[in-house]
C-alpha cells in the first residue's frame, strides 16, 4: 500500500515538472499559426492589387489603341487644308463685299447759267471732274444716273449770297425769292419728272452790304436702273461758287 502510494507521488511529481516545458510548446505554435495567416493575406493583398493594375493598364492600353492616330504627315495635311479653306473664305467675302453705289459733286465753277425754264428755274451744273466721287453711278448732262437699283437717300446744299459792291445794277433783292428743288426722272416711264423736296424762302436782305443765304434738304427714294437726279433753283445769278457749300449727292441705302 506504501509502495502504490509512493508511485503515485512520483508520477504526479513527474506530470507538475513536465507541464510548464509544454506551455512554451503551444504558444510558439499559435504565434506561427498566426504569422503564417497574416503572410497568406498580405500575399493575397498583394495579389489582388496587382491584379487590378493589369486589368486597367490593359483597359487603357485598348482604349488608346482604338483612338484614331494621325501621323505627322496627316497633321500637316489636315492644317495646310485648314489653311487653304480660310484664305478661300477671305477671298469670297472680298468678291461678296460690294462698294455701295454714292455719288457727290460740287458746283462746277466758274458758274455756267444754264437757260431758264418756263417756271423761272435754272438747273445746276456740278462739277463732272469729280469722277473719284463717283462710285457704281453717272453723271451726264447735270444728271446723276443711277445704275444699280434700290432705295437711295438723295441730298443737296445750295447757298445764295448778295454783295452790293459787285453788284453794278444796284437792284433791290430784300423781297425776292430763292428756292432749291430736287427732280427725279424715271426711265422707264415717258412722264414729267417728279419734284421729290422743294425748299424756299424770302430772306431779308439789303441790311447789309453782303448777304448769304443756304438751304439744305434730303429724302430717301427708290431708284430704277438709269432713273436720273438733278436739281434746279431760282435767280441761279445769286449762287454762291463755293465747293463746300454747294453741293449735291446721292447714296444708297438697300435694296
Amino acid at each position: 500500500m506504501a509502495a502504490n502510494d509512493y508511485r503515485a507521488y512520483l508520477r504526479n511529481h513527474i506530470d507538475m515538472e513536465e507541464a510548464p516545458a509544454r506551455a512554451p510548446h503551444t504558444g510558439s505554435t499559435h504565434r506561427a499559426l498566426i504569422f503564417g495567416t497574416l503572410a497568406v493575406m498580405a500575399l493575397l493583398q498583394v495579389a489582388s492589387s496587382v491584379a487590378i493594375l493589369l486589368h486597367l493598364t490593359g483597359y487603357l492600353r485598348e482604349v488608346d489603341l482604338a483612338s484614331p492616330q494621325q501621323s505627322p504627315n496627316e497633321e500637316m495635311h489636315s492644317e495646310t487644308l485648314i489653311g487653304d479653306q480660310l484664305k478661300s473664305l477671305k477671298k469670297e467675302r472680298c468678291r461678296t463685299k460690294k462698294v455701295m453705289p454714292s455719288a457727290h459733286l460740287p458746283i462746277k465753277a466758274p458758274i455756267i447759267l444754264l437757260l431758264k425754264d418756263q417756271n423761272g428755274l435754272t438747273q445746276i451744273a456740278w462739277d463732272d471732274t469729280q469722277v473719284q466721287n463717283l462710285k457704281r453711278m453717272k453723271y451726264s448732262e447735270n444728271r446723276i444716273i443711277v445704275d444699280d437699283p434700290g432705295y437711295y437717300y438723295v441730298y443737296a446744299k445750295t447757298c445764295f449770297r448778295y454783295h452790293e459792291i459787285h453788284n453794278l445794277e444796284r437792284e433791290d433783292i430784300s423781297k425776292i425769292e430763292l428756292g432749291q428743288y430736287i427732280y427725279h426722272e424715271n426711265n422707264s416711264r415717258p412722264e414729267p419728272p417728279t419734284l421729290l423736296a422743294k425748299s424756299s424762302g424770302t430772306p431779308k436782305w439789303n441790311t447789309e452790304k453782303y448777304n448769304k443765304y443756304c438751304m439744305e434738304q434730303g429724302r430717301g427714294v427708290r431708284l430704277e436702273k438709269d432713273d436720273r437726279i438733278y436739281v434746279k433753283v431760282s435767280n441761279a445769278r445769286l449762287l454762291d461758287p463755293a465747293v463746300e457749300e454747294t453741293y449735291f449727292g446721292s447714296f444708297k441705302i438697300s435694296d
